[in-house]
């Protein structure tokens, strides 16, 4: 875990109206690093719905929910990246495939060409594809909860929410699961590290991409049944594909389906671990657990998408720069009372669960399917398995902010 520190206050732009100054350190703020939805839930409450913060340089933060919703569907006005796809791909035109600045694809391009790199992706992570993995993830599930039930306690991030949706992808990618270590540190020190320099990302993006090489060259030669194979046969405008249109791929897929979900996991367990009334409610009706896996989703959304302003626009009143960031605070958007009644009760019966953890427009979440599964199983699973669990009086939770918010610890104990 790479530790954020606090940054220091930029001066505020002659833009920007003190009435919108609200600070705010997305990776290091100490009240969301001790607990990361209570932190969220005062900003929905108290902060403008457009905010500028000077920490990280300065830039701006949605956290409404009619913002982030207007905003993620205009790519036109805000963009996923920090630099045009056009002027990246003339640097990287005469350049060897070894030093081409890496892409992280679709996830950083907009549309065109987003369009053309998401459609080989669509197949392998529909619905129908992902519901043919249940079975498997099932099997894992019990097979990890099985191994801490005799115990009465467990520090879960690490025992099961970790190992759960990293080897289900890691299986999907055709990576060795033995290696699982090695790949989650390298994730941790990409998506924790608040280094936003150009060449400090590409340094930790080659760093992801090289322990990837053997396997990605190996699949390029010797096709299997898995993602990294499959991409391999996709064309891009009617030519093949190339190493570094796979490296791009991979660097993307590698940090998202290595980090996300298992915050979703940790966040959902830690409330029925202090919901012992929802806990019963789910035992005696399984069927409630779809429903149930939505309201928490809701209540602790937990990705932070940046947006970059591809030039000056006036959003929702607010006067804003070419060039400068705006963070999507998917979480507090969530969290809105404007949207949601009484958004901080956990409420089974609401009526409008309909939230955006997974975003909205042309950049959602890609594998939403696929974490709906693996959060449905897994709840099941416990509810099945352990008696009544809560969270261990005597062992405190500890949390990460970024772009994604979620527990590096969460202590469990129950009646062995």
């Amino acid at each position: 875990m790479v530790q954020a520190t606090l940054t220091e206050a930029a001066a505020r732009p002659e833009h920007v109206p003190e009435s919108l100054v609200f600070d705010f350190d997305h990776f290091a703020d100490p009240a969301l690093v001790k607990d990361a939805h209570s932190r969220v839930l005062e900003i929905a409450k108290t902060a403008p719905p457009i905010f500028w913060t000077p920490r990280h340089g300065g830039h701006w933060v949605l956290r409404s929910h009619d913002a982030v919703y207007k905003a993620s569907r205009d790519t036109d006005t805000f963009s996923n990246a920090p630099m045009p796809y056009e002027a990246i791909a003339a640097m990287n035109a005469n350049l060897p495939e070894d030093k081409k600045a890496l892409i992280p694809l679709p996830i950083t391009v907009d549309p065109p060409h987003h369009t053309m790199y998401r459609a080989p992706l669509q197949k392998p992570f529909s619905p129908k594809a992902m519901l043919g993995l249940k079975d498997s993830i099932r099997e894992l599930a019990v097979e990890l909860i099985a191994k801490i039930k005799p115990e009465g306690h467990c520090e879960f991030m690490e025992a099961v929410a970790e190992p759960l949706p990293v080897t289900v992808f890691l299986r999907i990618f055709g990576l060795p699961v033995e290696k699982q270590r090695v790949y989650r540190d390298l994730v941790a020190e990409h998506l924790h590290s608040a280094e936003s320099d150009p060449q400090a990302v590409q340094m930790r993006l080659r760093k992801v991409a090289a322990v990837m090489h053997d396997t990605i060259v190996d699949r390029r030669d010797n096709p299997q049944d898995d993602l990294i194979s499959m991409l391999w046969q996709s064309e891009f405008e009617g030519r093949p594909a190339t190493l570094h249109d796979i490296e791009n791929y991979a660097v993307m897929l590698f940090i998202a389906g290595l980090d996300t979900v298992m915050n979703g996991m940790g966040l959902g367990v830690r409330h029925l671990a202090t919901d012992p009334e929802l806990q019963a409610k789910l035992r005696a009706d399984p069927s409630l657990v779809p429903e149930a896996a939505e309201e928490l989703l809701r209540r602790y959304t937990f990705t932070v998408p940046p947006r970059f302003l591809k030039h000056d626009a006036e959003f929702e009143g607010v006067q804003m720069k070419k060039g400068e960031m705006a963070l999507l605070y998917l979480p507090a958007a969530d969290l809105d009372p404007t949207e949601f009644k009484t958004p901080e009760e956990y409420n089974l019966a609401r009526e409008n669960k309909v939230h955006i953890a997974f975003g909205t427009g042309p950049h959602r979440c890609l594998g939403s399917h696929l974490a709906r599964i693996e959060l449905q199983v897994l709840y099941e699973e416990m509810l099945k398995a352990l008696p009544e669990f809560r969270l261990d009086p005597n062992k405190e939770s500890t949390f990460h902010g970024g772009h994604v918010l979620g527990p590096d610890t969460l202590y469990l104990v129950w009646d062995a």
